[in-house]
């Protein structure tokens, strides 16, 4: 009851600070708009693209699809009435498009005639129907989907009498990966490739088996196979990073695999002559941060040759010029995500940047593009100052942001300016990278509270991109410091690795400089410094809390406090014991504590709060669990806060980024 009381009278007082200001509430989470998932036509004339909102009254994200001109025009709802429309999809002729919907509780894809405004539904997917991709001809729909498999049980129980009310039967589990976050445990299934009659019909299963592909695949550019990347080795479950890219042939489903080195090969693109297929990969040499290069070889898997050799940074989204000569991706350089072209002899050209602004919580790498025929491309454009937007770019031409669905919000609510800093680390002189939101309104002459906010991955990277944490906490009178300590995504292999078997440690040296370099700034109050973060965030605030004493609270939220428990009863095993660690934790237990933020916790005196979702299985909450029974018994201030029905990502639920919001300041506000 007290927590609850808290909470209620901070709310209070930070709705009064908010409205005073006429900055940011947290009641505006609701009312946030971004746009996902933009498709432009293949003449470049015409955008699809999925504007995201929020329902208040049933705590929901709603999808709807809309359509606009390459000009900014006719910006209208393409789908009427449907709040559950995503992943639309061209056809090849423009004169089509299907999409998905949920609306009737089922996975169901439909296909919508433009010129007649007519549709059908194709197809009612029992489970899983996920990235439709029309053949080349327009004639069939190409999709992955879950199989279920049966297994025969070796134990035999008794039948119980007529009429016998007995409690459920156990639950027999015998994979390795038995869950994931955010779907909770696995059922017995696989994903599996699919194709159906453009018209409708019945769908035909072209692979099957032990193993799984991914939903990230191309057709052929004659219609008659399909490229796509999986491992179907026996030994699959104990090598998640090693796939391969094979060819499926539409007619009998046979399989020629064209890869075989060991290390990932994904992302299969088909070029427009069909000669040659693109596809990402690298040669895996098991460290924490291995970038993802671009090859493109023959389409019979001769001749594979690395054409993004010396590019230092991680290739995402590869597609194919129409001319064949050269490739479009995106890629993230120092916090900012863009749009680049690259020649098939590996000469780069940026065409945009601020890619990205799909992550509304904080401010972290994503956004998408696509690309015409014509070479005009549509991306999700974001700064700090607003979510996902759509603009349009062409090489020699200037990118024209086309949209500003947050227009109504923003016109009467100020944010909280954000500039950008770069310092030296005191551990070795490394540059960082970071950021700083002031509050709204902010005055030089003030001293003002700061929090330094960590992000998660903690291969990941934050920057110049939208965040409504940030916003709320400098709404709330906080100066906000973000940063990207060493092993940070987006400053190439070398960085990344900094932490190689090395994390947490001297990125704990990193932030602290940061730290200190806005308090020189002059507008800092050094006696009221407050650190939160997220998952490798909530790693470090443990372990800076772990090391000193100088900040007046703290909010670990999803952390690992135990690496030994966490290899073993997290959501991926064969993963994280292979790429994060030396070996084994029984192996190398020393290694393993000594890395972990529990060992440190018989320094801590920081009020400390923890904030996990219930349903988190990839920092699951026995970590959280056993960090709050450590500093009960050492008495340290303390409170333990679960979130209900979230997974790792907290997030999903819009109430449940108000409420991570509204609780982290109420425990910051008990220590001013």
């Amino acid at each position: 009851m007290k927590a609850y009381k808290l909470l209620l009278l901070c709310l209070v007082t930070f709705s009064w600070t908010y409205a005073q200001q006429g900055s940011l509430e947290p009641m505006d989470i609701f009312d946030l708009k971004y746009i996902s998932d933009p498709q432009i036509s293949p003449d470049g004339s015409q955008i699809i693209y999925v504007l995201n909102s929020k329902d208040v009254m049933n705590d929901a994200n709603r999808t709807e699809i809309w359509k606009i001109d390459k000009d900014g025009k006719q910006n209208l709802p393409f789908i009427s009435n449907d709040q559950r429309a995503y992943s639309p999809r061209w056809s090849p002729d423009g004169k089509k498009v299907l999409y998905i919907s949920s609306r009737s509780g089922r996975t169901q894809l439909y296909v919508h005639w433009i010129a007649e405004e007519t549709e059908t539904k194709v197809y009612n997917f029992r489970s899983g129907l996920s990235s439709p991709k029309w053949s080349p001809d327009g004639k069939q729909i190409a999709f992955t989907g879950r199989v279920p498999y049966k297994k025969e049980s070796w134990v035999q129980l008794p039948t119980k009498p007529e009429g016998a009310q007995w409690t459920k039967k156990p639950v027999l589990i015998d994979k390795l990966k038995y869950r994931a976050d955010g779907a909770g445990f696995l059922a017995d299934e696989h994903t599996h490739l699919f194709v159906i009659d453009a018209n409708g019909g019945q769908p035909r299963q072209l692979t099957s088996g032990n193993f799984n592909v991914s939903s990230d695949f191309s057709w052929a550019a004659d219609g008659k196979s399909i490229f796509v990347s999986a491992n179907h080795r026996p030994d699959w479950e104990y090598a998640p990073s090693n796939t391969e890219i094979h060819e499926v042939k539409v007619k009998d489903g046979s399989i020629k695999t064209l890869t075989d080195r060991l290390g990932p090969d994904g992302s299969p693109r088909v070029s427009p002559n069909g000669k040659k297929v693109a596809y990402l990969g690298y040669d895996d040499e098991y460290l924490g941060y291995q970038i993802a290069q671009l090859y493109v070889m023959d389409a019979n898997g001769s001749n594979p040759t690395l054409v993004s050799k010396g590019f230092d940074r991680q290739v995402s989204n590869i597609q194919w010029a129409a001319d064949g000569r050269g490739l479009y991706f995106q890629y993230d350089t120092e916090g900012n995500t863009r749009v680049a072209h690259i020649t098939l002899d590996g000469k780069v050209t940026d065409l945009a940047s601020d890619v990205g602004g799909m992550s509304i919580g904080r401010p972290y790498g994503g956004g998408t593009f696509t690309v015409a025929k014509n070479g005009a491309f549509a991306f999700t454009h974001s700064t700090p100052d607003h979510p996902a937007d759509l603009a349009i770019g062409q090489k020699g031409m200037e990118v024209k942001r086309l949209t500003e669905v947050n227009e109504g919000l923003f016109s009467y609510k100020t944010l909280g300016a954000v500039e950008e800093v770069w310092y030296e680390s005191s551990y070795d002189g490394q540059r960082i990278q970071g950021w700083v939101c002031k509050p709204p309104n902010f005055d030089p002459n003030k001293k003002y509270p700061m929090i330094l906010e960590i992000h998660g991955g903690p291969f990941a990277n934050y920057g110049d991109r939208f965040s409504m944490e940030v916003q709320l906490y400098a709404a709330a009178g906080y100066v906000v410091l973000y940063t990207n300590p060493r092993g940070s995504s987006s400053y190439g292999k070398d960085f990344g690795n900094l932490i190689h078997h090395n994390y947490p440690n001297q990125d704990y040296d990193d932030l602290i400089t940061g730290v200190d370099e806005v308090i020189k700034q002059g507008y800092v109050d050094e006696n009221r410094l407050y650190v939160t973060g997220g998952s490798g965030g909530g790693v470090l605030s443990a372990w800076i809390v772990g090391k000193t004493n100088r900040f007046k609270a703290a909010v670990v939220a999803k952390p690992v406090i135990n690496w030994y428990s966490f290899v073993l009863h997290a959501d991926n095993p064969a993963f994280f014991s292979k790429y994060w660690f030396p070996g084994y934790p029984w192996e190398n237990t020393e290694h393993y504590m000594k890395r972990s933020p529990i060992s440190l916790v018989g320094n801590v005196e920081t009020p400390t709060m923890l904030l996990t979702g219930e349903k988190d299985y990839r920092t699951p909450m026995s970590e959280t669990e056993q960090y709050y029974a450590a500093l009960k018994l050492r008495k340290v201030e303390t409170a333990m806060v679960r979130i209900q029905d979230a997974g790792h990502g907290i997030t999903a639920k819009p109430s449940n980024l108000m409420n991570k919001v509204a609780y982290v300041l109420a425990w910051f506000g008990k220590y001013p």
